[in-house]
């Protein structure tokens, strides 16, 4: 994919077939290898559709919006609340940024959000690297938690333990990536000022956001903590400079959608009976005693997400729209569908044919220095595969398996892979090549590259050194 350029589908597809050839010479016996064919290959099914349940209607809340005009009034009246250069990317980068992240995923941020800023006067370039710095602090939760429920998928870890683990990574490491995005936004240094309304911005994002990873779960962390947030800091905003206001009554219409979400989901999490008696209906499956799933389709948020959209719709612009943005997500699902299963194969191949124990047992020879290495190997996996989604696929049992062999705690590496993962969208080749697509930049991704690679390089180093305290501590 780095190299060769070619498609998440057939790189996917190559990794499995190295793997295919490499199980029955060296890690499977012959007599076994039916049957770890046959239960890999069902576990990934099981899991491309549970996934994609989570990502149709992610893309079809995604498509109705921008059908409807939705997107583009909410993004509009951010942008005309301030004529300052680094105010109006604190709002458009950050929050709006981070908004769409935990309502999309999947390069929605930074497609809309850098032809608005080079809208507003930035040079293209500069537009696709603030886009790119602004959202990464959400992407463990984007698309409503996809990456992150992808991991609980894999591993079975608690998903409000992991959540808050790696939302609280993110809180300590953002203000490295909002600050870079800030001093990029206008020439000359950050004055006090800028640095006031930039810890503004921390504060009004990353404290709600925590506190829904741990109380909720990895579902609204990005959203919920972006729509709260975003409140918070117009509001002071507003006060403070006697600028323009949003007129939150006329957005409600296009607002209506994700808080349908967001009360769906927090009735769901946070209501004991009501999330009990929903979780309750599950369909399970087994193959001898070794392969298995498991789907709550009451529970599962994909099946909240659709709920919410119809809700929402219902409730503000209109449902006439939802059955043509279902059909338009339904045409973008056929690729993304045979790139989750070619990395959930490969993955789940590699895990039964004791190929990831083996890697595992590598990783801990480099001992306690591990968890200052674990983050480098998210940010590799979204490098290779332009996907923090897939990434976790790839390496989170890595992690938890290394984890393991170290007598490390599972769920704070496999959160230094989701903080890995999402920081590494900001040198990402396939999310540049998007970004510059939409501002008109040919030949020139290397420039986008060289203005997000420093910051992202220090987000990591600084990721790793704080793992390896707390791994130190635990």
């Amino acid at each position: 994919m780095g190299i060769l350029r070619r498609s998440a589908v057939v790189a996917g597809a190559c990794g499995l077939a190295v793997a295919a050839l490499l199980a029955p010479v060296l890690f499977v016996e012959a007599p076994q290898l039916g049957l770890v064919a046959a239960g890999s290959g069902l576990e990934a099914v099981h899991s491309t559709l549970t996934i994609l349940w989570i990502v149709l209607p992610a893309l079809a809340l995604y498509e109705y919006q921008a059908a409807s005009g939705g997107i583009a009034r909410i993004r509009d009246a951010l942008g005309g609340l301030t004529t300052d250069h680094r105010m109006q990317v604190i709002l458009i980068a950050w929050f709006f940024g981070l908004f769409m992240e935990g309502a999309g995923g999947f390069g929605t941020p930074v497609a809309l959000a850098a032809p608005l800023l080079a809208g507003l006067g930035h040079p293209p370039v500069r537009a696709v690297a603030l886009a790119l710095l602004g959202h990464a602090a959400g992407v463990s939760f984007g698309a409503v938690g996809t990456p992150t429920l992808a991991q609980v998928g894999l591993t079975g870890l608690d998903p409000r333990a992991l959540a808050g683990t790696a939302a609280a990574l993110h809180a300590v490491i953002s203000p490295i990536l909002l600050l870079a995005t800030v001093r990029l936004a206008a020439e000359g240094p950050l004055t006090r000022r800028d640095l006031g309304w930039t810890a503004l911005a921390w504060a009004s994002f990353a404290l709600p956001s925590l506190a829904l990873a741990w109380f909720v779960g990895p579902e609204v962390p990005s959203l919920g903590g972006a729509m709260i947030g975003l409140a918070i800091f117009v509001t002071v905003l507003a006060r403070r400079t006697g600028g323009a206001r949003v007129d939150l009554r006329a957005l409600l219409p296009d607002l209506a959608p994700y808080l349908a979400i967001l009360a769906l989901v927090l009735a769901t999490r946070l209501v004991g009976p009501v999330g009990a008696a929903l979780a309750g209906l599950s369909l399970d499956w087994t193959l001898a005693a070794r392969f298995g799933g498991s789907f709550a389709p009451l529970y599962h948020p994909g099946t909240l997400l659709m709920l919410g959209l119809v809700l929402g719709a219902a409730a503000g612009a209109g449902t006439a729209q939802v059955a043509p943005a279902l059909r338009r997500a339904l045409g973008r699902m056929v690729p993304v569908a045979f790139a989750l299963f070619a990395m959930l194969a490969l993955s789940r191949l590699m895990v039964h044919a004791g190929m990831i124990a083996a890697l595992a047992e590598a990783a801990a020879r480099t001992g306690a220095f591990w968890p200052l290495l674990a983050p480098s190997l998210g940010v590799l996996g979204t490098f290779i595969t332009g996907s923090a989604t897939a990434s976790n696929i790839l390496f989170t049992e890595l992690q938890v398996s290394a984890a393991t062999s170290l007598s490390l705690p599972p769920v704070l590496m496999a959160a230094g892979q989701s903080f890995g993962a999402a920081v590494g969208n900001v040198i990402a080749p396939h999310n540049i090549i998007a970004g510059s697509a939409t501002v008109g930049l040919t030949g020139r991704e290397g420039d986008v590259l060289a203005r997000t690679v420093r910051p992202g390089a220090t987000a990591v180093v600084a990721g790793g050194l704080l793992i390896l305290a707390l791994a130190a501590i635990a």
